[in-house]
């Protein structure tokens, strides 16, 4: 009982404590910043840990290999919301949601070796940038400092504890699925879709896309590792990786940003 105390407290704070970070970021940095930053699996980490802690190492790999594939019900969450981004929050946020859930029980009808599921969670993310379509106008700009903060990370707490005590009640296909749950997009777009506007929302569908990578990764380590290695060693390995993985796309983004930047530099020097 002591683990899942902490596990609790776990969840209660640091899934909040990362929407106010990632939120501050946003206004700081941009939204293409907090996307990224995101997608990095403080939110299925913990719920993973706790399955694997409650049902053992054996369920939670399963679970685990049913995240991964979970991350394609994201993209389409994604992609759905940022095409009806313009009619507003709800209408977008309803589309979305219910875009998941047909997602949701798609996968859960079919059966993917872990590999195989793997590469096609990566070409998905390699694709999904080209479908989100046009960003809506003032994609760029900053947010504003509302007063939500204390709502963001309130809703923050309670999804994912939700989810926490739905998914271990699932079996470990579903509760994989659902450990995905989209609880970083759902309170982090909706809230600056109605304080910044719909295009800072999308670009910061489009920055998570970006970290989603890392959590793949993540993914498919923790359940190649919990098949013949200590819960403790597989959560380490797999967090380290997904790190690893965070700051090389990072890195390989900047570089192309610098390179795009002095291409249309170049072009401008050259009409010249």
């Amino acid at each position: 009982m002591p683990e899942l105390s902490t596990l609790f407290l776990l969840k209660l704070l640091l899934v909040p404590t990362l929407i106010a970070l990632v939120t501050l970021a946003g206004r700081r940095w941009g939204p293409a910043v907090a996307g990224w930053l995101s997608a990095f699996p403080i939110v299925s980490g913990p719920i993973l840990l706790a399955i694997a802690l409650e049902q053992g190492a054996d369920f939670a790999s399963v679970a685990a290999a049913n995240t991964l594939l979970a991350v394609l019900a994201i993209l389409v969450f994604s992609i759905a919301y940022a095409r009806v981004a313009r009619m507003g929050m709800p209408r977008a946020m309803a589309a979305a949601l219910l875009a998941y859930a047909v997602a949701v029980v798609i996968l859960k009808s079919i059966s993917l070796p872990l590999w195989t599921g793997f590469a096609a969670v990566l070409a998905a993310l390699f694709a999904a940038p080209f479908l989100f379509g046009t960003a809506p106008q003032g994609a760029a700009s900053a947010g504003k400092p509302a007063n939500d903060l204390p709502w963001r990370m309130l809703a923050g707490a309670g999804l994912c504890l939700s989810v926490t005590y739905a998914a271990a009640q699932l079996g470990p296909r579903l509760s994989g699925l659902f450990a995905m749950f989209p609880v970083m997009s759902t309170v982090l777009v909706g809230f600056s879709h109605r304080a910044s506007g719909p295009g800072f929302a999308v670009v910061l569908l489009r920055g998570m896309v970006n970290g989603y990578y890392a959590f793949a990764v993540f993914c498919l380590v923790l359940s190649v590792l919990l098949r013949s290695q200590s819960i403790a060693f597989a959560f380490a390995c797999a967090t380290g990786a997904a790190l690893v993985v965070q700051l090389g796309v990072k890195w390989m983004l900047g570089t192309s940003n610098k390179v795009g930047h002095q291409t249309t530099n170049l072009d401008k020097a050259n009409k010249i």
